[in-house]
């Protein structure tokens, strides 16, 4: 099993997993079903591995950890922007959509009064629930709130949800093993973070 890792964590050394990485994570917040914490998760194990942490050697490959984290929060505020921008030239045919479904009204309501009260810790909770990113970075877009309400909390957003996840997959390893059952705890514990996180989004006040 050992080895199926070192030969996976061999791979992080090349800039494709970065690219598979990062269009993963960018791609997501327009389908939410691609497995991009998954990815994040698989590739720092994955890392791990290969630089000694779960072998025992060494290690000499912690950038590369920094560099995924970069890249998962980098793609993460991308794909939000561009869900924004989208969303906010959407007009009149978006704004129909969006009042058609009472969950996405009241998501924006909620995200409006958060965002102008600086509230913005909706924004770093809903990266973290499935599909909460999107009905997020979409509602701004919607309601027209300006990029500087917004870009801050999505920054900071795409970094925590992206240093969590590194960190569940490298210290998985670290504890576990560099071992399927690291990583399948490690993805435990990132759907259990998006289901606290969609329980406290329910219960803030509208």
């Amino acid at each position: 099993m050992l080895d199926g890792f070192e030969d996976v964590g061999s791979l992080t050394a090349s800039p494709w997993i970065y690219v598979v990485v990062g269009l993963s994570v960018l791609l997501d917040v327009f389908v939410p079903v691609l497995p991009s914490g998954l990815l994040v998760i698989m590739a720092a194990t994955a890392a791990a591995a290969g630089s000694g942490a779960a072998t025992g050697r060494v290690p000499g490959e912690v950038p590369d950890i920094l560099a995924l984290t970069l890249c998962a929060a980098t793609a993460s505020v991308l794909g939000d922007l561009v869900a924004y921008r989208l969303a906010r030239r959407g007009g009149a045919r978006l704004d129909r959509a969006i009042a058609r479904s009472r969950r996405l009204t009241a998501a924006q309501e909620r995200l409006g009064t958060a965002l102008s009260r600086g509230g913005g810790a909706l924004v770093i909770l809903a990266r973290f629930a499935p599909a909460g990113r999107s009905v997020v970075s979409l509602g701004a877009g919607a309601t027209h709130r300006s990029t500087r309400d917004f870009l801050p909390w999505s920054a900071l957003a795409g970094l925590t949800w992206a240093t969590y996840s590194v960190a569940l997959g490298y210290f998985g390893a670290q504890w576990l093993g560099a071992t399927w059952l690291a990583t399948g705890v490690s993805v435990a514990a990132l759907f259990g973070a998006g289901a606290v996180a969609t329980y406290l989004m329910r219960r803030a006040p509208a």
